[in-house]
């Protein structure tokens, strides 16, 4: 797989689906819900109208396990396949809050790692990209620039944690290793600001889907990071139902 070629590729892409969910943004909110309660927008609808088609020209061939396409969700796992989240953060798209904290993400699988991601912010216009030949990088404004994780700080770690569905384990986890910093937000852009160098770890117990956590995930770890269960065991994809456990994406805490 060439990455730089699938990057140049992509691109355009996601930005075209960030187009299209931000005209969507402009008028008032409203969704459906889905069987297991989670909203669903016709911005959803009409990014991944636009992602799948184009994943099917740029890699025929290789398998799409998208959110909305529930088709997807009951095939098995290839050794190579791309997990869609056409947008992340929905319950954060819904609230109208100026903060942008909502995202679109597509993630490469091989074997069971993510080796390649896409993140873009199309509220914030930051673009998150990061394999593992070409390292990460984000690009905000036009410009692009390399990203890593940072040493740890001095004063203590500070934690990202998950706006909507922070719970009693994260604050217990928080807890029991010191910190007390924590950066609220939403969508995988908790993966790419440890990424980024703006925070310091992500520690996840609520419930995730492996597409919401895919291209975050790829990023993080072209940047020099880590996601791993916590007990310290490899993160893997391709589980049953794409069902993600718990987790812990980590810089240099």
């Amino acid at each position: 797989m060439d990455f730089e070629h699938l990057q140049e590729q992509l691109t355009p892409i996601v930005r075209e689906a960030g187009t299209a969910i931000m005209e969507v943004y402009k008028q008032p909110p409203e969704a459906t819900y889905k069987g297991d309660g989670s909203p669903v927008t016709v911005a959803d609808e009409a990014a991944e109208a636009i992602i799948l088609p184009a994943l099917a020209k740029i890699a025929p061939g290789v398998v799409v396990i998208s959110e909305e396409n529930a088709e997807s969700h009951a095939l098995a796992a290839p050794d190579m396949f791309f997990l869609v989240d056409p947008l992340d953060g929905t319950k954060e798209f819904l609230r109208r809050d100026g903060l942008g904290s909502f995202t679109v993400n597509i993630g490469l699988i091989r074997d069971g790692v993510p080796i390649f991601g896409i993140v873009y912010a199309p509220a914030l216009d930051r673009m998150f990209c990061g394999s593992e030949e070409l390292g990460a990088q984000e690009t905000t404004d036009g410009s692009s620039r390399s990203i890593s994780i940072r040493p740890c700080p001095a004063e203590g770690a500070v934690a990202v944690a998950s706006r909507s569905h922070r719970d009693d384990a994260t604050n217990a986890w928080l807890e029991a290793h010191g910190i007390t910093q924590t950066i609220s937000t939403g969508s995988s852009l908790k993966f790419c600001l440890v990424a980024a160098g703006e925070a310091d770890v992500y520690p996840r117990f609520g419930p995730t889907m492996e597409w919401d956590t895919a291209a975050g995930d790829a990023v993080l770890r072209a940047a020099g990071g880590r996601v791993v269960m916590p007990d310290d065991k490899p993160f893997l994809y391709g589980k049953t139902e794409y069902r993600n456990g718990p987790f812990i994406a980590r810089g240099n805490a």
